[in-house]
């Protein structure tokens, strides 16, 4: 039965993987998110399908993000946004019943608000990099120093 389950999330993973990658010519599909969800799946049925996953030079990077930080740069936080302001539109425009439509728009503005208030990942951003590193060279400064007076 172990080897059922692992072919069943290994297909599963193949396919939003596949998804993922249909993503990058359909702008209406989301990407990181296949992404994230095949390399969780990968994870569980084929560890190493998720490593090459989260070492690919396009698909790695936002995920690591997403994996080491729970951040989303900013990109993918605009791209986002733009989509869901397009999507509330049709929405606005195509939904008869006003229940549904109310309940559709307001589940996407709480999507949206969710997503842009994620933090933006740290190695995006030289300054915070320059200055991770500038504090660490700063501390084993002070480390050495106090080391050398006795203290």
């Amino acid at each position: 039965m172990p080897k059922l389950k692992h072919a069943i999330y290994t297909s599963l993973a193949a396919v939003s993987f596949v998804l993922g990658v249909v993503g990058l010519f359909l702008p209406l599909m989301p990407t990181t998110g296949f992404m994230l969800l095949a390399v969780w799946l990968a994870s569980r049925g084929s560890p190493r399908f998720a490593s090459w996953i989260r070492q690919h030079p396009r698909f790695g990077p936002p995920i690591l993000a997403w994996e080491d930080e729970r951040a989303i740069p900013r990109h993918a936080k605009w791209m986002a946004a733009t989509m869901l302001v397009v999507s509330t539109l049709v929405i606005g425009f195509t939904v008869t019943s006003p229940l549904l439509k109310l309940a559709l728009i307001v589940g996407l503005v709480a999507l949206g608000v969710w997503i842009v208030t994620r933090p933006e990942p740290r190695a995006a951003c030289p300054f915070a990099v320059a200055a991770d590193a500038a504090a660490e060279k700063r501390l084993s400064e002070t480390s050495c120093a106090s080391r050398q007076s006795g203290r």
